[in-house]
This record gives C-alpha cells, structure tokens and sequence, in this order.
C-alpha cells in the first residue's frame, strides 16, 4: 500500500458525471484547479498559455470494472479498461491535457478539463515539447 495526497482540487460547473464530456476537448467548459496552500510553491512557476498534465484521483469511479464497451456503445466490442480511458477501473487515475488559461494566487483556470467539480488532483507535469525540458 502507498499514500497519494491530494495537491489540489478541481472547482467546475461540472457536477453530475451524466454532464461530463467523454474527453475533455468534447466541450468541457473551463475550470479551475484549486492548489492546497502546502502544494502553492510547487505551482509558482506555472504560466499562462502552457499545455499541462493533469493527473486525477476520479474519487467517483467504480473500481471493480475490468472490461468496458468504449463509449457505452453496445455495437462496440467490449475492451479491457486498460484499453480504454474508461474512468471506471482498479486504480482510478485520471490523465488530462490542459492548458492554463489564467492564474489567480491558488487558482489555475484550464481549458479542456472533463473532471467534476470537487474531483481530487495529485499531480500537475509539463508537457515537453522537444524544444523544451524540464
């Protein structure tokens, strides 16, 4: 066993997972992560217009699925879901690639964030372009 801590949260107008797009350029609306005050530090480099990862603990998944029709498409066949990127599995993480809209003191805003509001987030990486490291 290991201990993963929440950093953040996610504040959204979405709140019901019916309402959530599949993926997040499907039309989520904009959000804001919202860092605990131990974890402010860890952001202060964060800019606005940079594509970041947004990890997620989709605290509301079920984590007894194994397999998943992609979708719920009952014409589609049913896949293992670490095939897919059903939020439905033993190990909920979400994966996300935003990018930051704007920055106020605790508060990023992201585009493209398909998370409900209240949704635990225990990481944030760079995406690294190959003319850029960190």
């Amino acid at each position: 066993m290991f201990e993963i801590v929440p950093v953040a949260r996610v504040a959204s107008p979405l709140v019901d997972r019916s309402d959530a797009p599949r993926q997040g350029d499907e039309g989520a609306p904009p959000a804001w992560i919202v860092f605990e005050q131990p974890f402010l530090e860890a952001a202060r480099d964060l800019s606005e217009g940079d594509d970041v990862l947004v990890l997620t603990w989709l605290d509301r998944a079920e984590r007894d699925v194994l397999t998943t029709r992609p979708r719920d498409d009952p014409t589609r066949p049913e896949l293992g879901v670490f095939s897919t990127r059903s939020p439905d599995r033993p190990n909920p993480i979400g994966l996300h690639r935003v990018r930051i809209l704007a920055i106020e003191g605790p508060r990023v805003q992201v585009a493209d964030l398909e998370a409900l509001d209240g949704t635990p987030v225990v990481d944030v990486k760079p995406v690294l372009d190959a003319d850029r490291e960190r």
